[in-house]
């Protein structure tokens, strides 16, 4: 379907790039407009890797959910989670467990239009609006409470919005209040690119991101800055590894792990 077809929320702009559909154009998928490929192909220019970090992200976010479920958790919060693709967190999560509860939280208009049309038959799946940055009106939200009880374990999902958030809005602190919000046994999924083994491709990279969010600051991180994330969780083995390297269902698949400069780590809550 072209752009001249495919019909947008009404008061989107589609000249403007937009993370989510930049993202879902890696992922191949179907919605995303002239503007957002024009720059996720700035991005591919420099990084071409990219495509396949955010393919490699997808299943790791597989495996997560297939863990967690091992683990006896039946709710997710998935905070910040882009456009529907497939193997979705509620897919993975009710196809193992059918009673399994899903909570979607987005703040784009997109992401929101399209989440609701997929979710409309399913009384177990919802999406609300939302970001990680106001954490306390995100768990007051009436819709997130009919479906999500904070007094049992939940799982808490932020694959792919902390490394788009710089220091300068403490991501820190919002994480660590969602963390001191939910019940012991609840775990916190983190996905966040890093630049440890790429540092040439930090500022070009940042400088097209900057340019797409409308931001001046810097938001990347290194691997031991990702870390303060999990302050206060038990990170679970392998710890916070590359995408690869985390519990991948073929040990080959582990090679050559910094190819995919996404790291990635699971952790429970242990005490309150």
């Amino acid at each position: 379907m072209s752009d001249a077809t495919r019909r947008p929320p009404a008061g989107l702009d589609t000249s403007v790039p937009n993370v989510a559909r930049m993202n879902d154009y890696f992922l191949d998928g179907k919605d995303n407009f002239a503007a957002d490929r024009r720059a996720a192909e700035e991005v591919l220019a420099i990084a071409p890797e990219i495509r396949t970090m955010a393919k490699e992200g997808q299943a790791f976010l597989g495996r997560a959910v297939r863990h967690l479920v091992g683990q006896g958790i039946t709710q997710f919060l998935a905070i910040g989670s882009g456009l529907p693709t497939q193997h979705n967190v509620h897919q993975v999560a009710q196809s193992l467990e059918p009673a399994a509860r899903v909570v979607y939280v987005a703040d784009d208009p997109v992401v929101l239009s399209h989440s609701l049309a997929l979710l409309a038959t399913d009384p177990r799946t919802s999406v609300v609006r939302g970001d990680v940055l106001h954490p306390d009106e995100l768990l007051a939200d009436p819709e997130l409470r009919r479906l999500i009880d904070l007094e049992r374990p939940v799982a808490l999902l932020i694959t792919s919005a902390l490394q788009f958030i710089p220091d300068e809005d403490d991501p820190f602190k919002s994480v660590a209040r969602l963390r001191d919000a939910v019940a012991v046994g609840s775990h916190l999924v983190i996905a966040h690119a890093v630049f440890d083994t790429r540092p040439e491709a930090a500022g070009p990279l940042v400088d097209i991101y900057r340019k797409v969010l409308g931001r001046s600051e810097d938001a990347s991180r290194t691997r031991q800055q990702v870390l303060r994330f999990f302050d206060g969780l038990e990170l679970v083995d392998p710890g916070l590894v590359y995408l690869r390297q985390w519990r991948p269902d073929n040990p080959l698949a582990a090679q050559r792990p910094e190819r995919t400069w996404t790291v990635a780590g699971v952790a429970r809550k242990t005490d309150g």
